[in-house]
Formats: structure tokens, C-alpha cells, sequence
């Protein structure tokens, strides 16, 4: 067998949580490319909603100036992997706007590298999960910043949200910085719906699954703001929502 392309295991960081039997399925993955040069802005909007594993790699060169966002619904009823690297010239701009939604006993998954190569690059990750029943939902996130790209903003806002006490959330955002004067910083967060509002909620009459669908409709859409696909991601979230309450 080619050693390149024998499946991951989880001595592999990228590949610690993963479901390596749904990924063994659809192993090897391609990894897409798209490069942008200097100046030049771009879009991407992806939902994994089918109900077979799904795995996609992909690698973003941004030149000097240039921007891309990137938006990902991870909402399908088996495996989902969505895995980006990104390498950001001088002035560059990225942002990733991603949800995952997972029921049952599946695993859903997004990890990324941010490379700020140059100086004065912007970065900004905002991942939004909602993990049901038996279900794991991973984010491993590492954003590095490359000697000599002073004025590097890049951040990093985590949240997951647990339906049950039996689903699992693993979040790990990373930095590693090897340049001075730098804005860089990360949040993460995993927990419950809010007891207090779905109270609130149900003494004006809203029913349950009702109120925590809408709690969670919020919660989600933090990362669908400003993208270009919004209400079309929005609409699929909510239609996903539905088999989690």
C-alpha cells in the first residue's frame, strides 16, 4: 500500500477524535485548491446536510491584500469532516463562519490552520456547535503566526452547545506566535441552553422544543452573519435543528 495514502490514525492530532471507520469510506480525500491573488476577494458557502460520510480538504493561498470568506453548515446525519488550511500574504483577510449540528451517535468535525505569513494579515473563526444524544462535534483550530508578520490580528470564537449529557464536544483552538506586536486571542466554551430563558420562554407560551429551537437558532446563526449565502444557510440550519428537538 502507498504509505501517503494509509488512513490517519489517532496518533495523528488532526485525526484524534475522528470516526475512522465512516472516514475509511471515503479515504483518500482530494484536497481542492484555490489561490487568490494580490487583491483579488473570493466566497465559498458549503452544507454537508446528506445522510453518507462526508470528508473535504482544502487549501486557500491568499496573495498580498486579498481576501475570502469561507461558511460551512455541517449538519448531515452521518460523518462530517471539513478540514482548511490557509496560508495569508501581506494584508490578507480571512473568515470562516462555521456551524456543525449532530444527533444520534455520528461525529462531526472542522479543523483548520491559519498561517499568517506576512505582516498585517486579519483572521477571524467563529464555529458554532450543537451536538444531541450520543453525537461528538470537534473544532481543533491552530492559527500561527510566522516570524516577522508583525501586525497580525487573528482570533478565534469557540462555543458548543450540549443538548444532552450524553454528547460530547472537543474544542481545542490553538496559537502559536513567533512575531512581536500582534492582536491574537482565542475564547471557548462548551455548555447547556440557558435554563433561565427556556423558562422565560415557555411562561409566554412557547412549547419547549419550540423555545429551545429558537434559543438555538440564535445561537447558530452567530455564524452565518454577514455571509453572503445567510439566509440560505439559516433556512438549512433550521430544517436540521429539527432532528435534534
Amino acid at each position: 500500500m502507498n504509505q501517503a495514502l494509509a488512513l490517519p490514525t489517532r496518533k495523528d492530532e488532526d485525526f484524534r477524535y475522528a470516526d475512522l471507520g465512516a472516514l475509511a469510506r471515503v479515504w483518500p480525500v482530494a484536497v481542492e485548491t484555490i489561490q487568490l491573488a494580490a487583491g483579488e476577494s473570493g466566497n465559498l458557502a458549503l452544507a454537508l446536510d446528506g445522510d453518507a460520510p462526508v470528508a473535504r480538504e482544502i487549501a486557500i493561498a491568499l496573495g498580498d491584500g486579498a481576501s475570502f470568506d469561507l461558511r460551512v453548515l455541517n449538519a448531515g446525519s452521518g460523518y462530517g469532516r471539513v478540514a482548511v488550511r490557509i496560508e495569508m500574504g501581506r494584508g490578507a483577510s480571512f473568515t470562516l463562519g462555521a456551524a456543525q449540528l449532530a444527533g444520534g451517535s455520528q461525529t462531526v468535525e472542522i479543523i483548520t490552520e491559519v498561517l499568517h505569513a506576512q505582516p498585517d494579515a486579519v483572521s477571524r473563526q467563529i464555529v458554532r456547535s450543537v451536538a444531541g444524544g450520543q453525537a461528538t462535534a470537534n473544532y481543533l483550530g491552530k492559527v500561527r503566526v510566522a516570524k516577522g508578520a508583525d501586525g497580525t490580528d487573528g482570533s478565534q470564537s469557540v462555543r458548543a452547545m450540549l443538548l444532552d449529557r450524553t454528547a460530547t464536544a472537543n474544542a481545542k483552538p490553538e496559537l502559536e506566535i513567533f512575531a512581536d506586536d500582534v492582536k491574537c486571542a482565542h475564547g471557548c466554551a462548551v455548555g447547556e441552553l440557558d435554563a433561565n430563558g427556556l423558562f422565560y420562554m415557555a411562561q409566554r407560551g412557547l412549547p419547549p422544543a419550540e423555545a429551545k429551537k429558537l434559543m438555538l437558532q440564535a445561537f447558530v446563526a452567530e455564524a452565518f452573519a454577514g455571509a453572503a449565502d445567510e439566509e440560505r444557510l439559516l433556512e438549512a440550519a433550521l430544517a436540521a435543528l429539527g432532528r435534534l428537538v
